[in-house]
C-alpha cells in the first residue's frame, strides 16, 4: 500500500472542486436547471441520524420525516443496546427504515452479538446495519474492528443484507492514514466475497475539498464501495465546533473557526448549502463513488429535516453564481 502523497493525502484544504461562479467545469455557461437537478438528485434519498435520547423528545417521527426515510440509530458509548432495539422497533412501526449502529469494541462476547442481531431482525425487521469500531480506547470483548465482527458470519445468519462501514476523509486520531487505507482495502476484499451489499458512510465534515480529495484517493486504491457522505445538519456553530473538536477533524475545524470570529456568529445556525452544491457538482464526474448523503443533525432533526425537504422540493434560489443557495423552509 503506497503512503499518501503530500499533495493528495485527503487533508489538503482549498482544493478547487467547483467551477468559477457562472461557469461549468469546461468553461461554458452555467446551467441553472442542471445544477438544480444535481442538488435535488443528490439529496433525494438522504439518510439521517437519531438517538434513543433524542427519541424521548419526539412524539412521532412522522411529524418531521417523510415515510420511507432511512434513519440511523447511533449507539452512545456506555449505553445499553436495548434502547437501540426499542427505537428500531418504533421507527419501523412509524414507517421508516431503521439502521442501527453496531460498535465492534463495545461487544462483550460473540453470544451478545448474536442476541443483538437476532432481536433486531426478529423484533424490528432490521436488514441494514452500520458497523463501526466505536469510540472505545480498547475493546471490552473479543472484537477489535468491524472486520472481526463481519468474519463471524452472524450478520448473514440473521438476514442483514446491507452493511455500512466507516470512512474517514479527514483521518482518524487513533489510526494513521496507511492503516485506514489498509482497512478499506480489506473491507473491499471482504465485500467482494460476501452476498451482502456494502457501502461507506463517512465521518461528518464541513470541508468539501477534503472529501473530494479523499474520494479521488480511494479510487486510486481500487475502492469499489459506494460512498455516502456524512454532513452536518442545521445546528448552532457552537454545537458544530464542539463535535468537530471531539472528532478531531482538521480542515473542517479550520473552516468552522474562520466563521466564528465573533460571539454572534458562534450561536448562528449555518446551512450546508455550499458543501452540497460543491459535492453535487463533483458527482457529475462519471467515475465519482459518491452515491448519497447522510446527515448528523446533532439534536436539530426537526430543523434539518424541514430544510432538506424544502430543498428536495426545489424551494431554493442560487446565489454567488451557483456556489451557494438559499432555502425557503417556511412550513406550509
Amino acid at each position: 500500500m503506497p503512503e499518501p502523497r503530500p499533495e493528495d493525502d485527503g487533508t489538503r484544504a482549498g482544493a478547487v472542486i467547483a467551477p468559477p461562479p457562472g461557469e461549468t467545469p469546461s468553461g461554458g455557461a452555467w446551467d441553472e436547471a442542471a445544477a438544480r437537478h444535481r442538488i435535488i438528485d443528490f439529496l433525494s434519498a438522504f439518510s439521517i441520524e437519531t438517538t434513543p435520547r433524542e427519541a424521548a423528545r419526539i412524539a412521532d417521527y412522522r411529524d418531521h420525516l417523510r415515510p420511507g426515510t432511512v434513519v440511523y440509530i447511533a449507539h452512545v458509548p456506555g449505553s445499553a443496546y436495548d434502547g437501540v432495539i426499542e427505537l428500531a422497533k418504533r421507527l419501523r412501526g412509524e414507517g421508516f427504515h431503521p439502521v442501527p449502529h453496531l460498535a465492534a469494541r463495545s461487544l462483550t462476547h460473540r453470544e451478545r452479538l448474536a442476541e443483538y442481531l437476532a432481536r433486531l431482525s426478529g423484533e424490528a425487521d432490521v436488514e441494514q446495519i452500520l458497523f463501526i469500531a466505536g469510540d472505545y480506547r480498547s475493546p471490552v470483548g473479543p472484537f477489535e474492528s468491524t472486520l472481526d465482527v463481519l468474519e463471524t458470519g452472524l450478520f448473514e445468519r440473521y438476514g442483514i443484507g446491507k452493511i455500512g462501514v466507516a470512512g474517514h476523509p479527514e483521518g482518524n486520531r487513533a489510526m494513521g492514514r496507511s492503516v485506514l487505507r489498509d482497512a478499506l482495502v480489506r473491507k473491499n476484499a471482504y465485500a467482494a466475497r460476501s452476498a451482502a451489499e456494502f457501502y461507506i458512510v463517512t465521518q461528518f465534515g464541513f470541508d468539501a475539498s477534503a472529501i473530494v480529495t479523499w474520494e479521488r484517493s480511494i479510487r486510486e486504491d481500487a475502492n469499489l464501495l459506494p460512498v455516502h457522505v456524512g454532513m452536518p445538519g442545521l445546528a448552532s456553530l457552537r454545537t458544530l465546533i464542539k463535535y468537530a473538536l471531539g472528532c478531531g477533524i482538521g480542515p473542517s475545524m479550520r473552516l468552522l473557526t474562520q466563521n466564528a470570529s465573533s460571539m454572534a456568529n458562534v450561536v448562528a445556525i449555518p446551512a450546508p448549502d455550499q458543501m452540497i452544491a460543491a459535492l453535487a457538482q463533483h458527482r457529475a464526474d462519471p467515475e465519482c463513488a459518491i452515491a448519497g448523503v447522510h446527515f448528523f443533525p446533532f439534536g436539530g432533526l426537526r430543523h434539518t429535516a424541514q430544510w432538506l425537504h424544502a430543498t428536495i422540493d426545489g424551494k431554493f434560489t442560487f446565489r454567488e453564481g451557483g456556489a451557494r443557495f438559499d432555502v425557503d423552509a417556511t412550513p406550509g
